[in-house]
């Protein structure tokens, strides 16, 4: 039997925030956490994967999906300020231990709360979710890099491309064998909630903030090392942002980390779910339901 998702507000710090939930309550918790410039809505297809024997959070990080999305002015974005709003919605809704998959702009929000509290991190499966410099692709990021370095007309003029209906479109079709197996209702929803009013801001800032998630690798490789919690990489081999030296890197400091380089792009789970799917659900049966396993 398909397991029932639901669709679900709460409110955190004064925030509104959209999460989806599935499976039984007093299973093990799987969390997952997605990218720019999309929302809970990529896990669509994988939630009912998983919920029949895990309990799955996915929520729409502040400024995307169908979360609050208040302007630059009446909000200060960072990833701090994401990460301290999502460790919020996780302990409202009775989450104190949990597996996390991070996905591009999830990979730094899940950084910090592994940073936070490691005890309540079981497993960590990163999706084109970058920890290492070595992950990011310099066609992509040096424009992101002239942007944070000197915000000027130009500089922000060639970051705004990201936004606009080429770039969103480009990132789910670059690097997929066969462009017809992605919906376009993926962009397409990404698109409706940029433009928003002010949201193009909100996307600005947090282009300018992402050059504080570098610096936090150094004690997040020691994370690794020390906690030895369990990691599966499963990463897009052909994602033209951060490319698959970003995943092999986790072997130098995960112990027995697996890793898995799919033909996809950034949005694997657009082209390549089955495949994943199964990694992802084979890697948590063997770290979540096994007694023997469990940190």
């Amino acid at each position: 039997m398909r397991s029932v998702v639901h669709h679900r507000f709460a409110d955190v710090l004064g925030q509104r925030l959209f999460y989806r939930e599935a499976g039984p309550v007093d299973a093990p918790v799987v969390v997952l956490l997605h990218g720019f410039p999309t929302s809970s809505y990529m896990f669509r297809d994988l939630i009912p994967l998983l919920a029949d024997r895990y309990r799955v959070i996915a929520p729409d990080l502040l400024g995307f999906g169908l979360s609050d999305a208040p302007t630059v002015e009446q909000f200060d974005y960072t990833f701090d300020a994401l990460a301290e709003l999502t460790d919020g919605l996780l302990k409202a809704v009775g989450a104190e231990r949990y597996a996390i998959y991070v996905q591009d702009y999830g990979a730094p929000v899940g950084w910090r709360l592994a940073l936070k509290d490691p005890e309540a991190i079981t497993a960590i499966i990163t999706q084109n979710g970058n920890a290492y410099d070595d992950g990011f692709v310099e066609e992509f990021w040096q424009i992101v890099w002239d942007y944070q370095n000197d915000q000027n007309a130009a500089t922000e003029e060639a970051v705004r491309w990201a936004l606009s209906p080429e770039g969103i479109r480009w990132q789910y079709l670059t690097g997929v064998a066969d462009e017809t197996v992605v919906s376009p209702d993926t962009w397409h929803h990404d698109l409706q909630k940029m433009a928003r009013p002010g949201n193009d801001q909100v996307q600005l800032k947090l282009f300018r903030d992402y050059a504080t998630n570098s610096a936090l690798y150094p004690d997040l490789h020691e994370y690794l090392r020390t906690s030895q919690v369990p990691v599966l990489a499963v990463w897009g081999r052909h994602d033209p942002i951060f490319g698959p030296a970003g995943a092999e890197a986790f072997a130098r400091d995960a112990k027995d980390a697996e890793i898995h380089l799919l033909d996809a792009g950034h949005f694997l789970l657009e082209s390549a779910l089955d495949e994943a799917g199964r990694l992802i659900g084979d890697f948590l049966d063997r770290k979540l339901l096994s007694t023997a396993t469990v940190r």
